[in-house]
């Protein structure tokens, strides 16, 4: 099983950048996933995560609420991140994640896999 994150970039504040996680070996109704970030010397954080039922519930941490957008395309096997309204505070290496879960996945030592990352840099 794989996971293949692209997408990031070099934005300036206030750009959209829509992250994507290919997968390969998951039946993605059967995995929740999730998009986590690490800024350079910080700990890694939680930054959403979708369900793996049908009702694809979603969750998102305060700092990305109402500006980041998760989705999911199982006929892709693909997760998506749309990030709108970058700010300088989210320039991190972005990685996505899959947990064999219906529900929601908060702890990201429940996600059994994670892909390689892909940079995000918000500059002005």
């Amino acid at each position: 099983v794989q996971l293949q994150a692209s997408g990031g970039g070099l934005v300036q504040p206030g750009d959209s950048l829509t992250l994507s996680c290919v997968t390969s070996g998951f039946i993605l109704d059967y995995y929740a996933f999730g998009w986590f970030r690490q800024a350079p010397g910080k700990e890694r954080e939680g930054v959403s995560c979708i369900s793996g039922s049908s009702d694809g519930s979603t969750y998102y941490s305060e700092s990305v609420r109402g500006r980041f957008t998760i989705s999911r395309d199982n006929a892709k096997k693909s997760v998506y991140l749309q990030m709108n309204s970058l700010k300088l505070e989210d320039t991190a290496v972005y990685y996505c994640a899959a947990s064999p879960s219906l529900t929601l996945v908060f702890d990201a030592e429940a996600y059994n896999y994670w892909g390689q990352g892909t940079l995000v840099t918000v500059s002005s």
